[in-house]
């Protein structure tokens, strides 16, 4: 089998939602976030026009950004990462609720071709929780691109 590289991360939005409650609830640390109604704004920080129409929250479901298909398969992490969000199944029902989303978006990285394999209660269990699974197939290694660079 070839190897691959891959990055998990969770996202949810929801019409109005306070980004430190979903903190709270998943127990989980976010990268980003932005509460329906604040301000825009640019990554340094500087104000942009209007404001944010939903509110938002991405944190990583690793320990590591990315890892290789050597130490760990993306199916075992996906595993752990169900297990955890099961644990906070009723508050992700009330968010779907609300007129909340729930995404767990993983981002895969090879040169070669490669064969994942879901069982079907891994799928079945991601739908019991309602939360979309998107994959993100990149045809190489964010590491490589420096590689690849003319100097």
């Amino acid at each position: 089998m070839n190897d691959y590289e891959f990055t998990i991360s969770l996202r949810v939005r929801h019409p109005t939602i306070d980004p430190r409650r979903i903190t709270e609830a998943l127990a989980l640390a976010p990268q980003h976030t932005w509460k329906a109604g604040d301000p825009r704004r640019d990554p340094e920080g500087g104000e942009l026009d209007g404001v944010f129409r939903e509110s938002y929250w991405v944190g990583r479901l690793m320990d590591e950004p990315q890892l290789s298909s050597r130490q760990l398969s993306v199916e075992s992490v996906l595993l752990e990462v169900l297990s955890h969000l099961r644990r906070t199944q009723l508050f992700l029902d009330q968010l779907h609720v609300e007129g909340g989303t729930t995404e767990v978006h993983v981002s895969l990285f090879s040169r070669a071709n490669f064969r994942l394999e879901w069982p079907s209660e891994l799928l079945a269990g991601f739908g019991r929780i309602r939360a979309t699974v998107i994959l993100d197939v990149q045809p190489h290694s964010p590491h490589d691109v420096a590689a690849d660079q003319p100097r």
